[in-house]
């Protein structure tokens, strides 16, 4: 055997020797054990993550549900905005209906008593006109205690007529 042939058994002999001197130690098992120490960590990152995600789908419904119910108690707030100003608005038109009514009716009754208040005192006037003609008209035709005696009976009358 030449010395090349020599170099390739001692170098298989020496990986045979070590190893077989790893499997003695057990360095396959502690490398075994790292690796599943990482298996198990990245497999409880994994769950940690899986956890962090499920937590944040249930925030997010969450959120939505009530940002749904916020938007629900919005259109009922609007809603009873709206009744509420169609309340008052009717209340209005029907208060200002009302006034006017009222309104009507008083400028109705203070036309009726300047009528009256008129035909008085047209009625008044006449009478007035009416005795000063006829105290005229009788004065011109009777004496003087003919007169006198006659006037104080037209008054009489009038004044009885009148009331």
């Amino acid at each position: 055997m030449d010395a090349t042939s020599w170099a390739s058994v001692w170098a298989i002999v020496a990986l045979v020797i070590f190893l077989g001197l790893i499997f003695y130690i057990g360095a396959h098992k502690t490398i075994g054990k790292a690796l599943d120490d990482r298996s198990s960590k990245i497999a409880a990152e994994l769950d940690a993550a899986k956890k962090l995600r499920e937590e944040a789908e249930a925030l997010l419904a969450e959120y939505q549900r009530k940002r749904k119910e916020a938007e629900a108690e919005a259109e009922q707030i609007v809603a009873a905005a709206q009744r509420e100003a169609s309340a008052l608005a009717a209340d209005a038109k029907a208060k200002t209906e009302e006034y006017v009514a009222r309104r009507t009716a008083m400028s109705e009754q203070k036309i009726k008593a300047a009528e009256t208040d008129a035909v008085n005192a047209v009625r008044s006037a006449a009478v007035d006109l009416a005795v000063a003609a006829a105290e005229k008209l009788i004065a011109s035709k009777v004496d003087g205690a003919a007169d006198a005696a006659l006037f104080a009976k037209s008054v009489s009358e009038v004044k009885t007529r009148l009331n």
